[in-house]
Protein backbone atom coordinates (compact mmCIF):
# COMPACT_ATOMS: atom_id res chain seq x y z
CA UNK A 1 0.00 0.00 0.00
CA UNK A 2 1.18 3.63 -0.46
CA UNK A 3 3.68 4.72 2.18
CA UNK A 4 1.63 7.70 3.34
CA UNK A 5 -1.47 5.60 3.95
CA UNK A 6 0.60 2.91 5.68
CA UNK A 7 2.00 5.58 8.02
CA UNK A 8 -1.49 6.85 8.84
CA UNK A 9 -2.74 3.30 9.43
CA UNK A 10 0.17 2.61 11.79
CA UNK A 11 -0.59 5.86 13.60
CA UNK A 12 -4.20 4.73 14.10
CA UNK A 13 -2.97 1.41 15.51
CA UNK A 14 -0.57 3.26 17.81
CA UNK A 15 -3.35 5.52 19.16
CA UNK A 16 -5.23 2.37 20.14
CA UNK A 17 -2.10 1.12 21.90
CA UNK A 18 -1.81 4.43 23.74
CA UNK A 19 -5.24 3.98 25.27
CA UNK A 20 -4.58 0.40 26.38
CA UNK A 21 -2.43 1.20 29.42
CA UNK A 22 -3.82 -0.35 32.58
CA UNK A 23 -1.54 1.68 34.82
CA UNK A 24 -3.09 5.13 34.48
CA UNK A 25 -4.94 4.38 37.70
CA UNK A 26 -1.65 3.95 39.58
CA UNK A 27 -1.20 7.74 39.62
CA UNK A 28 -4.78 8.20 40.87
CA UNK A 29 -4.93 5.51 43.53
CA UNK A 30 -5.49 7.83 46.49
CA UNK A 31 -8.22 9.83 44.69
CA UNK A 32 -10.03 6.71 43.45
CA UNK A 33 -9.87 5.01 46.85
CA UNK A 34 -11.24 8.11 48.59
CA UNK A 35 -14.06 8.69 46.11
CA UNK A 36 -15.17 5.06 46.07
CA UNK A 37 -14.74 4.77 49.85
CA UNK A 38 -12.34 1.81 49.78
CA UNK A 39 -8.83 1.21 51.11
CA UNK A 40 -5.64 1.67 49.08
CA UNK A 41 -5.11 -2.10 48.87
CA UNK A 42 -8.68 -2.59 47.56
CA UNK A 43 -8.21 0.15 44.97
CA UNK A 44 -5.07 -1.66 43.85
CA UNK A 45 -7.27 -4.56 42.76
CA UNK A 46 -8.57 -2.30 39.98
CA UNK A 47 -5.12 -2.72 38.42
CA UNK A 48 -4.86 -6.40 39.33
CA UNK A 49 -8.40 -7.16 38.12
CA UNK A 50 -7.67 -5.57 34.75
CA UNK A 51 -4.45 -7.54 34.44
CA UNK A 52 -6.14 -10.82 35.32
CA UNK A 53 -8.90 -10.26 32.73
CA UNK A 54 -6.28 -9.87 30.00
CA UNK A 55 -5.59 -13.62 30.28
CA UNK A 56 -9.00 -14.98 29.11
CA UNK A 57 -9.12 -12.20 26.55
CA UNK A 58 -5.82 -13.37 25.07
CA UNK A 59 -6.45 -17.12 25.29
CA UNK A 60 -10.15 -17.25 24.34
CA UNK A 61 -11.09 -14.15 22.36
CA UNK A 62 -7.83 -13.90 20.37
CA UNK A 63 -7.98 -17.45 18.89
CA UNK A 64 -11.61 -16.82 17.88
CA UNK A 65 -10.80 -13.49 16.20
CA UNK A 66 -7.64 -14.83 14.50
CA UNK A 67 -9.94 -16.55 12.01
CA UNK A 68 -11.42 -13.19 10.96
CA UNK A 69 -9.80 -10.39 8.95
CA UNK A 70 -7.40 -8.47 11.21
CA UNK A 71 -9.19 -5.15 10.71
CA UNK A 72 -12.51 -6.66 11.81
CA UNK A 73 -10.84 -8.26 14.84
CA UNK A 74 -9.26 -5.01 16.00
CA UNK A 75 -12.52 -3.07 15.59
CA UNK A 76 -14.27 -5.61 17.84
CA UNK A 77 -11.47 -5.42 20.41
CA UNK A 78 -11.48 -1.62 20.52
CA UNK A 79 -15.25 -1.79 20.96
CA UNK A 80 -14.69 -3.76 24.19
CA UNK A 81 -12.12 -1.16 25.23
CA UNK A 82 -14.42 1.83 24.73
CA UNK A 83 -17.41 0.22 26.47
CA UNK A 84 -15.26 -0.80 29.44
CA UNK A 85 -13.79 2.66 29.94
CA UNK A 86 -17.19 4.36 29.67
CA UNK A 87 -18.42 2.01 32.38
CA UNK A 88 -15.38 2.86 34.54
CA UNK A 89 -15.93 6.60 34.10
CA UNK A 90 -19.58 6.27 35.15
CA UNK A 91 -19.10 3.69 37.93
CA UNK A 92 -20.92 4.59 41.16
CA UNK A 93 -18.90 2.07 43.20
CA UNK A 94 -15.81 -0.11 43.21
CA UNK A 95 -17.62 -3.21 41.90
CA UNK A 96 -18.99 -1.37 38.86
CA UNK A 97 -15.61 0.15 38.14
CA UNK A 98 -13.94 -3.25 38.39
CA UNK A 99 -16.49 -4.59 35.90
CA UNK A 100 -15.59 -1.78 33.50
CA UNK A 101 -11.89 -2.51 33.91
CA UNK A 102 -12.48 -6.19 33.15
CA UNK A 103 -14.47 -5.45 29.97
CA UNK A 104 -11.73 -3.09 28.73
CA UNK A 105 -9.03 -5.65 29.56
CA UNK A 106 -10.54 -8.27 27.25
CA UNK A 107 -9.15 -6.24 24.33
CA UNK A 108 -5.57 -5.98 25.58
CA UNK A 109 -3.81 -9.22 24.62
CA UNK A 110 -5.58 -9.66 21.30
CA UNK A 111 -5.04 -6.04 20.25
CA UNK A 112 -1.26 -6.30 20.54
CA UNK A 113 -1.07 -9.89 19.29
CA UNK A 114 -3.20 -9.36 16.17
CA UNK A 115 -2.11 -5.73 15.77
CA UNK A 116 1.57 -6.69 15.61
CA UNK A 117 0.90 -9.08 12.73
CA UNK A 118 -1.27 -6.53 10.92
CA UNK A 119 1.28 -3.72 11.39
CA UNK A 120 4.05 -5.80 9.88
CA UNK A 121 1.86 -6.63 6.86
CA UNK A 122 1.43 -2.93 5.98
CA UNK A 123 5.09 -2.28 5.14
CA UNK A 124 7.92 -3.82 3.10
CA UNK A 125 10.06 -6.61 4.58
CA UNK A 126 12.87 -4.28 5.67
CA UNK A 127 10.48 -2.14 7.76
CA UNK A 128 8.45 -4.82 9.56
CA UNK A 129 10.23 -4.56 12.92
CA UNK A 130 9.89 -0.78 12.85
CA UNK A 131 6.18 -1.09 12.10
CA UNK A 132 5.65 -3.34 15.12
CA UNK A 133 7.63 -0.91 17.29
CA UNK A 134 5.25 1.88 16.21
CA UNK A 135 2.32 -0.19 17.52
CA UNK A 136 4.02 -0.75 20.88
CA UNK A 137 5.22 2.86 20.95
CA UNK A 138 1.64 3.84 21.77
CA UNK A 139 1.77 1.74 24.94
CA UNK A 140 5.22 3.04 25.85
CA UNK A 141 4.27 6.69 25.32
CA UNK A 142 1.14 6.06 27.39
CA UNK A 143 3.36 5.15 30.30
CA UNK A 144 5.78 8.04 29.66
CA UNK A 145 3.10 10.72 29.27
CA UNK A 146 -0.35 9.18 29.78
CA UNK A 147 0.12 7.99 33.37
CA UNK A 148 1.57 11.26 34.73
CA UNK A 149 -0.85 13.32 32.59
CA UNK A 150 -3.68 11.19 33.94
CA UNK A 151 -2.50 11.93 37.48
CA UNK A 152 -2.44 15.67 36.72
CA UNK A 153 -5.87 15.69 35.06
CA UNK A 154 -7.29 13.57 37.87
CA UNK A 155 -6.01 15.97 40.51
CA UNK A 156 -7.44 18.99 38.66
CA UNK A 157 -10.75 17.66 37.32
CA UNK A 158 -11.35 14.37 39.13
CA UNK A 159 -10.31 10.85 38.23
CA UNK A 160 -13.49 10.21 36.21
CA UNK A 161 -12.39 12.84 33.67
CA UNK A 162 -9.36 10.67 32.90
CA UNK A 163 -11.53 7.73 31.91
CA UNK A 164 -13.78 9.91 29.74
CA UNK A 165 -10.65 11.11 27.92
CA UNK A 166 -9.42 7.54 27.47
CA UNK A 167 -12.84 6.55 26.10
CA UNK A 168 -12.63 9.41 23.60
CA UNK A 169 -9.16 8.27 22.50
CA UNK A 170 -10.60 4.81 21.95
CA UNK A 171 -13.29 6.24 19.68
CA UNK A 172 -10.66 8.20 17.71
CA UNK A 173 -8.58 5.03 17.30
CA UNK A 174 -11.69 3.12 16.25
CA UNK A 175 -12.49 5.72 13.57
CA UNK A 176 -8.89 5.60 12.38
CA UNK A 177 -8.98 1.82 12.08
CA UNK A 178 -12.21 1.90 10.08
CA UNK A 179 -11.08 4.68 7.73
CA UNK A 180 -7.33 4.06 7.33
CA UNK A 181 -6.47 0.41 7.91
CA UNK A 182 -6.99 -1.85 4.89
CA UNK A 183 -8.88 -5.12 5.10
CA UNK A 184 -6.43 -8.02 5.27
CA UNK A 185 -7.11 -11.73 5.43
CA UNK A 186 -6.03 -13.86 8.41
CA UNK A 187 -2.46 -15.22 8.41
CA UNK A 188 -2.04 -18.39 6.37
CA UNK A 189 1.43 -19.47 7.57
CA UNK A 190 0.39 -20.42 11.08
CA UNK A 191 -0.14 -23.93 12.44
CA UNK A 192 -3.71 -25.21 12.94
CA UNK A 193 -5.17 -23.82 16.17
CA UNK A 194 -4.81 -27.08 18.13
CA UNK A 195 -1.14 -27.32 17.18
CA UNK A 196 -0.62 -23.68 18.14
CA UNK A 197 -1.85 -24.41 21.66
CA UNK A 198 0.45 -27.44 21.76
CA UNK A 199 3.32 -25.16 20.70
CA UNK A 200 2.58 -23.00 23.74
CA UNK A 201 2.93 -26.11 25.93
CA UNK A 202 6.57 -26.67 24.94
CA UNK A 203 8.75 -26.63 28.10
CA UNK A 204 10.87 -23.67 26.99
CA UNK A 205 7.77 -21.66 26.03
CA UNK A 206 6.14 -22.38 29.40
CA UNK A 207 9.36 -21.42 31.20
CA UNK A 208 9.51 -18.16 29.24
CA UNK A 209 5.87 -17.34 30.04
CA UNK A 210 6.42 -18.10 33.74
CA UNK A 211 9.55 -15.95 33.83
CA UNK A 212 7.64 -13.12 32.15
CA UNK A 213 4.86 -13.33 34.76
CA UNK A 214 7.23 -13.38 37.74
CA UNK A 215 9.66 -10.69 36.59
CA UNK A 216 7.01 -8.23 35.46
CA UNK A 217 4.71 -9.09 38.36
CA UNK A 218 7.42 -8.12 40.81
CA UNK A 219 8.05 -4.82 39.08
CA UNK A 220 4.43 -3.72 38.77
CA UNK A 221 3.50 -4.93 42.23
CA UNK A 222 5.87 -2.17 43.34
CA UNK A 223 4.70 0.41 40.81
CA UNK A 224 0.98 0.01 41.54
CA UNK A 225 1.49 1.29 45.09
CA UNK A 226 4.18 3.85 44.24
CA UNK A 227 1.88 6.88 44.54
CA UNK A 228 1.03 6.40 48.25
CA UNK A 229 4.68 5.50 48.91
CA UNK A 230 5.88 8.75 47.32
CA UNK A 231 3.31 10.77 49.28
CA UNK A 232 3.42 9.17 52.72
CA UNK A 233 6.97 7.80 52.95
CA UNK A 234 9.06 9.98 50.63
CA UNK A 235 7.15 13.12 51.61
CA UNK A 236 6.32 14.40 48.12
CA UNK A 237 3.30 16.62 47.59
CA UNK A 238 0.38 15.57 45.37
CA UNK A 239 1.52 18.12 42.77
CA UNK A 240 4.93 16.45 42.47
CA UNK A 241 3.52 12.99 41.70
CA UNK A 242 2.88 13.54 37.94
CA UNK A 243 6.48 14.72 37.45
CA UNK A 244 7.83 11.71 39.31
CA UNK A 245 5.72 9.46 37.12
CA UNK A 246 7.26 11.18 34.08
CA UNK A 247 10.62 10.01 35.44
CA UNK A 248 9.34 6.44 35.64
CA UNK A 249 7.88 6.72 32.13
CA UNK A 250 11.17 8.08 30.80
CA UNK A 251 12.82 5.01 32.29
CA UNK A 252 10.32 2.78 30.49
CA UNK A 253 10.97 4.53 27.19
CA UNK A 254 14.76 4.33 27.59
CA UNK A 255 14.58 0.73 28.74
CA UNK A 256 12.49 -0.24 25.71
CA UNK A 257 15.17 1.10 23.37
CA UNK A 258 18.20 -0.26 25.25
CA UNK A 259 16.53 -3.59 25.95
CA UNK A 260 15.67 -4.00 22.28
CA UNK A 261 19.26 -3.37 21.24
CA UNK A 262 20.57 -5.77 23.87
CA UNK A 263 18.07 -8.45 22.82
CA UNK A 264 19.14 -8.04 19.17
CA UNK A 265 22.68 -8.96 20.26
CA UNK A 266 21.75 -11.85 22.57
CA UNK A 267 18.24 -12.10 24.01
CA UNK A 268 19.05 -14.78 26.59
CA UNK A 269 22.03 -12.89 28.02
CA UNK A 270 20.03 -9.65 28.10
CA UNK A 271 17.18 -11.29 30.02
CA UNK A 272 19.59 -12.91 32.48
CA UNK A 273 21.55 -9.75 33.28
CA UNK A 274 18.47 -7.55 33.58
CA UNK A 275 16.70 -10.10 35.79
CA UNK A 276 19.68 -9.97 38.16
CA UNK A 277 19.62 -6.17 38.25
CA UNK A 278 15.87 -5.73 38.74
CA UNK A 279 15.51 -7.14 42.30
CA UNK A 280 18.57 -5.13 43.33
CA UNK A 281 16.96 -1.92 42.06
CA UNK A 282 13.67 -2.76 43.80
CA UNK A 283 15.32 -3.47 47.16
CA UNK A 284 17.37 -0.27 47.02
CA UNK A 285 14.18 1.66 46.17
CA UNK A 286 12.58 0.33 49.34
CA UNK A 287 15.66 1.13 51.39
CA UNK A 288 15.85 4.78 50.26
CA UNK A 289 12.07 5.39 50.12
CA UNK A 290 12.32 8.03 52.86
CA UNK A 291 14.92 10.04 50.91
CA UNK A 292 13.25 12.19 48.18
CA UNK A 293 16.18 12.59 45.74
CA UNK A 294 17.45 8.97 45.77
CA UNK A 295 13.90 7.62 45.46
CA UNK A 296 13.38 9.71 42.32
CA UNK A 297 16.55 8.27 40.77
CA UNK A 298 15.51 4.74 41.70
CA UNK A 299 12.06 5.32 40.20
CA UNK A 300 13.70 6.08 36.85
CA UNK A 301 15.93 2.99 37.16
CA UNK A 302 12.94 0.81 38.05
CA UNK A 303 11.26 1.77 34.77
CA UNK A 304 14.48 1.40 32.78
CA UNK A 305 15.61 -2.00 34.05
CA UNK A 306 12.08 -3.41 34.33
CA UNK A 307 10.94 -2.53 30.82
CA UNK A 308 14.31 -3.41 29.27
CA UNK A 309 13.44 -7.04 30.00
CA UNK A 310 10.40 -6.91 27.67
CA UNK A 311 12.08 -7.30 24.23
CA UNK A 312 14.22 -10.21 25.40
CA UNK A 313 11.34 -12.01 27.09
CA UNK A 314 9.14 -11.49 24.02
CA UNK A 315 11.90 -12.68 21.67
CA UNK A 316 12.46 -15.78 23.79
CA UNK A 317 8.80 -16.78 23.68
CA UNK A 318 8.53 -16.26 19.92
CA UNK A 319 11.76 -18.17 19.25
CA UNK A 320 10.47 -21.27 21.02
CA UNK A 321 6.84 -21.00 19.76
CA UNK A 322 7.48 -21.32 16.04
CA UNK A 323 4.31 -21.55 13.96
CA UNK A 324 2.18 -19.79 16.57
CA UNK A 325 3.40 -16.19 16.38
CA UNK A 326 0.09 -14.35 16.90
CA UNK A 327 -1.15 -16.62 19.69
CA UNK A 328 2.28 -16.67 21.36
CA UNK A 329 2.49 -12.88 21.24
CA UNK A 330 -0.97 -12.49 22.78
CA UNK A 331 -0.23 -15.18 25.38
CA UNK A 332 2.98 -13.45 26.45
CA UNK A 333 0.99 -10.22 26.91
CA UNK A 334 -1.37 -12.30 29.07
CA UNK A 335 1.62 -13.60 31.06
CA UNK A 336 2.77 -10.02 31.71
CA UNK A 337 -0.67 -9.18 33.02
CA UNK A 338 -1.15 -12.37 35.02
CA UNK A 339 2.13 -11.53 36.72
CA UNK A 340 0.82 -8.04 37.40
CA UNK A 341 -2.23 -9.53 39.10
CA UNK A 342 -0.07 -11.75 41.27
CA UNK A 343 2.33 -8.93 42.12
CA UNK A 344 -0.43 -6.45 42.95
CA UNK A 345 -2.35 -8.99 45.05
CA UNK A 346 0.67 -10.01 47.12
CA UNK A 347 1.78 -6.41 47.60
CA UNK A 348 -1.75 -5.37 48.58
CA UNK A 349 -1.98 -8.25 51.06
CA UNK A 350 1.31 -7.17 52.63
CA UNK A 351 0.00 -3.61 53.07
CA UNK A 352 -3.33 -4.87 54.46
CA UNK A 353 -1.44 -7.06 56.94
CA UNK A 354 0.18 -3.96 58.39
CA UNK A 355 3.68 -4.27 56.92
CA UNK A 356 3.60 -0.72 55.57
CA UNK A 357 3.94 0.99 52.20
CA UNK A 358 7.53 -0.21 51.74
CA UNK A 359 6.46 -3.86 51.83
CA UNK A 360 5.66 -4.06 48.07
CA UNK A 361 9.38 -3.61 47.40
CA UNK A 362 10.08 -6.77 49.42
CA UNK A 363 7.33 -8.82 47.77
CA UNK A 364 8.30 -7.43 44.35
CA UNK A 365 11.96 -8.32 44.78
CA UNK A 366 10.99 -11.84 45.91
CA UNK A 367 8.90 -12.40 42.75
CA UNK A 368 11.63 -11.15 40.44
CA UNK A 369 14.15 -13.44 42.17
CA UNK A 370 11.82 -16.40 41.53
CA UNK A 371 11.71 -15.30 37.89
CA UNK A 372 15.50 -15.24 37.82
CA UNK A 373 15.61 -18.83 39.11
CA UNK A 374 13.22 -19.92 36.32
CA UNK A 375 15.36 -18.14 33.71
CA UNK A 376 18.55 -19.82 34.94
CA UNK A 377 16.95 -23.29 34.97
CA UNK A 378 15.47 -22.79 31.48
CA UNK A 379 18.81 -21.50 30.18
CA UNK A 380 20.68 -24.56 31.50
CA UNK A 381 18.06 -26.93 30.05
CA UNK A 382 18.27 -25.20 26.65
CA UNK A 383 22.06 -25.40 26.60
CA UNK A 384 21.96 -29.10 27.44
CA UNK A 385 19.44 -29.75 24.67
CA UNK A 386 21.62 -27.90 22.17
CA UNK A 387 24.67 -29.88 23.31
CA UNK A 388 22.85 -33.20 22.81
CA UNK A 389 21.76 -32.09 19.33
CA UNK A 390 25.35 -31.23 18.42
CA UNK A 391 26.62 -34.63 19.65
CA UNK A 392 23.93 -36.49 17.72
Amino acid sequence: MPRRRATLALLALSVGGFGLTEFVIAGLLTEVAGDLDVGINEAGHLVGGYALAVVPGALVITPFLMRRPSKYALVVLLGFFVIGNVLSAWAPGCAAMLAGRIVAALAHGGYFGIGAVLASSLVPENRKASAVSVLFAGLTIANVLGVPLGAFVGQQFGWRAVFWIISTLGLIALAGLILLVPRTEPERNQLPLGQQFRALARPQVLASLLATALVFGGMFGVFTYIEPLLRDVSGYSAGAIPWLLVLFGAGLFTGNILGGRAADQNADNAVLVLSILLPIVILILGAVAGMPVPVAILLFLLGLVGFATVPGLQARVLRHATGAATLASATNIAAFNLGNTIGVSIAGAAIAAGYGLRSPTVTGAALTLLGLVVIIIARIASQRTQAREVRS
